[in-house]
């Protein structure tokens, strides 16, 4: 029973720390595209 609830809970942080990692990268390269659109427009 114990077991079922720490594969539960495992499962749910991985999924959130993926979602979050995935969030963060995606976010990153946002962000990075702005900054070279930004760099050629000053240009």
């Amino acid at each position: 029973y114990s077991q079922n609830i720490w594969k539960k809970g495992g499962y749910w942080s991985t999924s959130k720390a993926f979602s979050l990692a995935k969030s963060l990268s995606i976010g990153n390269s946002e962000s990075f595209v702005v900054k070279q659109i930004n760099k050629k427009t000053l240009e």
